[in-house]
């Protein structure tokens, strides 16, 4: 689980996001790489679908009317991925199911008893976690959302 210190900020990210069909805002920790420049490391998993996976690196800049940074764009990606879940099996552990995908070496953050974000990070062969995420899918389990693809996961993709 992500904490904020002295060296992260929550940074405000504003966009249309496909998996809701509509504009949404989204607070998100980051650490601070180069305060100077604006340049930040995301350390959240985003839950709605951004085009940013958790350790990009962007740029944000510092609105005083809202007193907060507001996300403007990547500057440098990854190879990281984020897969949004929701699990439609009613009664099933989240947790258990999260477990599952932690031990492919997959980060997740638990947004309720039924839905989940997921970072896939570069190292991690990303057709063994689509095995596992089409395996539930194909079951009536869970139904998932490709929020960020990596060009290294896409060349994966099955």
């Amino acid at each position: 689980m992500i904490t904020q210190d002295n060296t992260c900020e929550k940074i405000l990210f504003k966009y249309h996001s496909a998996i809701l069909n509509k504009v949404v805002e989204e607070t998100l920790l980051a650490q601070k790489v180069d305060e100077n420049s604006g340049i930040f490391k995301l350390e959240s998993i985003p839950f709605y679908g951004p085009l940013i996976a958790t350790d990009d690196e962007f740029f944000a800049e510092y609105d005083s009317e809202l007193d907060s940074y507001i996300y403007k764009n990547t500057t440098k990606h990854s190879g990281n991925s984020i897969v949004l879940v929701v699990i439609v099996l009613e009664g099933l552990d989240i947790e258990m199911i999260c477990d599952e995908f932690e031990a492919l070496d997959c980060e997740y953050e638990v947004l309720n008893d039924q839905y989940f974000a997921m970072k896939v990070p570069s190292e991690v062969d990303y057709s063994m976690v689509k095995h596992q995420i089409l395996k539930y899918e194909s079951s009536g389990i869970i139904e998932h959302a490709e929020a960020f693809l990596s060009q290294k996961h896409l060349g994966e993709n099955v």
